[in-house]
């Protein structure tokens, strides 16, 4: 039955508004070529859309011959505005964009969750606000969250999870009574990383792929035929659950202790680094092996030949050295002074991390048994101004905290300081080569179920935390893989990554995984390569392994996409 004239209009404007959306401004001349519809026929759909507000010309193109026919037309971007939220567990980032998605503004803030739920509300509100008048904007028409945990499928309303902050549940409520005029929607974080990952970064010509987001938490995002997957209850992707070998235990249903996590989490990737002798002190970028910095924070890396050069300190106390961005990092080694006073490298047999001196004054090296370190002062940690862009996970400041004994801890995501190896006497034990496997960095600590999901895409999660910055470490030694030490860590790492992609890719064929995160994104080429090369010994299943193209942005850019794509078919009055 042929449609009636009216149909058949709305379904050319339809058309029409989506090669515009896609390709971007058109010709006349184009739309006929790309729609197939008569000169006339397009003639009266551009007049239709132009008349309702729809699109506009927005130039002429470079043809010689001028006339109707030269006029570019492009979607009206100020018909409608956006908001995008990156929700952290201790921080928001904000972006504003017109109907095209072009950025007005940006902005971030930590929120202290020490304040209560009401006040985190108030604060993650007035931010989105904030930003939404610098943008000259008067409401958003759409806000898009991207928030740890799980997202119920039945309602689209992010589910009552323990171990995440309550205020994130709030948010939601909150944001949709003081905006009553705007839609505002949630879904979870990994899933809005695929999604932007697919339109603009490693999966662009991928509709089939798995996104693996290694962070301070473990999760993974599934896109079949172009379509994310939730499954029955919202938990597709806990990958953080799975029983792998390696970890000396179990998951349960109320905790991923001896699962995935244990093995790829971001406390354990420092673990891991430790063992083979690298610096949890280590700056982002760093290359080769350890040299001190300007302020006396040590680099990555470790020597070639694994020789221990030993000394030993006057006080036989360790020190701590804090790097410009005011991020504590507490260096230990069974070194002790050189003829300078500066330590040197040890061994990964040793596996204390490295050091070196810089005139300013390098924290001098204590073997184990020497006595506790000094704790670093909290308020050098953590930070509460409001900048303009999107916080990366390279900004964010760890702290340490003091055990009972005086000793620092790290720091896991999920409940605050885990316990570290230490002696009777409260000194930090060395970091054995057997500790590769660091079921000790989350066992004794229950993760919920929605914890794990939840630090999915944790690049600004970590923020104000004292878990060492593992980003940095992966980051430090894919960027010179021709160290030995350096690829002998990522050898490691991609040995463990390799395991949960294995489960992963025997069940679904994805065919292709990109390895996302703060530390997908840090090992880059030369971790997706070695993850590559171990999928092909375990599986049978061809799979090419990609690194992130969007790294921490990936997040705010999916929220952003799927706003955008909800406000477009809402203004032009259709739906899929």
């Amino acid at each position: 039955m042929p449609a009636s004239p009216s149909t058949a209009r709305a379904i050319n404007d339809r058309l029409a508004l989506r090669l515009l959306q896609q390709e971007g401004p058109l010709t006349a001349g184009r739309l006929k070529e790309l729609t197939g519809l008569s000169r006339p026929s397009v003639a009266d759909l551009l007049e239709r859309l132009t008349a309702a507000g729809l699109i506009e010309v927005v130039g002429e193109s470079g043809e010689q011959r001028r006339g109707p026919n030269a006029k570019v037309y492009g979607i009206v971007a100020g018909r409608a505005h956006l908001a995008a939220l990156d929700v952290r567990t201790e921080g928001v980032s904000v972006a504003v964009s017109d109907l095209l998605g072009r950025v007005l503004t940006e902005a971030s803030a930590p929120i202290d969750t020490g304040v209560g739920t009401g006040p985190a509300v108030e604060q993650a509100v007035a931010l989105v606000e904030r930003a939404v008048k610098e943008a000259g904007v008067d409401r958003p028409h759409t806000v898009g969250i991207g928030a740890p945990g799980l997202i119920d499928p039945a309602t689209g309303e992010l589910r009552d999870s323990t171990g995440l902050p309550e205020w994130h549940r709030r948010l939601v409520a909150a944001l949709q009574e003081r905006l009553p005029e705007s839609r505002v929607s949630v879904e979870n974080e990994t899933n809005l990383a695929a999604v932007a990952e697919h339109r603009d970064g490693a999966a662009r010509d991928r509709d089939t792929f798995v996104l693996l987001w290694l962070g301070v938490g473990v999760g993974a995002a599934v896109m079949l035929d172009g379509a994310i997957r939730r499954g029955a209850s919202g938990g597709t992707g806990e990958v953080g659950f799975l029983p792998v070998p390696g970890t000396g235990g179990l998951p349960s249903a109320t905790g991923c202790d001896g699962g995935f996590h244990s093995l790829a989490c971001s406390a354990a990737v420092v673990e891991l680094a430790a063992a083979h002798g690298l610096a949890a002190g280590a700056e982002v970028g760093t290359h080769g092996p350890a040299a001190a910095t300007e302020t006396g924070v040590p680099k990555a890396g470790a020597p070639e030949k694994g020789a221990r050069e030993t000394a030993a300190s006057e006080t036989g106390a360790l020190e701590t050295a804090t790097s410009e961005a005011a991020a504590p990092e507490v260096v230990a080694s069974e070194a002790a002074a050189t003829e300078t006073g500066a330590p040197e490298a040890a061994t990964p047999e040793t596996g204390a991390p490295e050091t070196a001196a810089t005139e300013m004054g390098a924290p001098e090296a204590v073997a184990p048994e020497a006595g506790p370190p000094e704790a670093v002062a909290p308020e050098a940690a953590a930070t509460e101004t409001v900048t303009s862009e999107a916080v990366t996970p390279e900004t964010g400041a760890p702290e340490t905290a003091a055990s009972e004994t005086g000793a620092p801890e790290a720091v896991t995501p999920e409940t605050g300081p885990p316990e570290t190896a230490a002696s009777e006497t409260g000194a930090p034990e060395a970091v054995a080569p057997e500790a590769a496997a660091p079921a000790t960095a989350v066992r004794g600590t229950a993760v919920p179920e929605a914890a794990v999901r939840g630090t999915a895409v944790p690049e600004t999660a970590a923020r104000g935390t004292a878990v060492p910055e593992a980003a940095a470490l992966v980051r430090a030694a894919s960027a010179d893989p021709s160290v030995p030490a350096h690829a002998a860590f990522l050898d490691a790492l991609a040995d463990r990554v390799a395991l949960g992609a294995a489960a992963v890719v025997s069940v679904l064929d994805p065919g292709c995984v990109v390895l996302a995160g703060e530390n997908g994104r840090a090992g880059g080429t030369p971790l997706a390569e070695r993850v590559q090369s171990r999928l092909a010994a375990l599986s049978p299943l061809p799979t090419e392994v990609r690194p992130s193209a969007l790294g921490g942005e990936a997040v705010l850019r999916g929220a952003l996409l799927t706003a955008r794509e909800k406000a477009q078919d809402d203004v032009f009055g259709y739906r899929d």
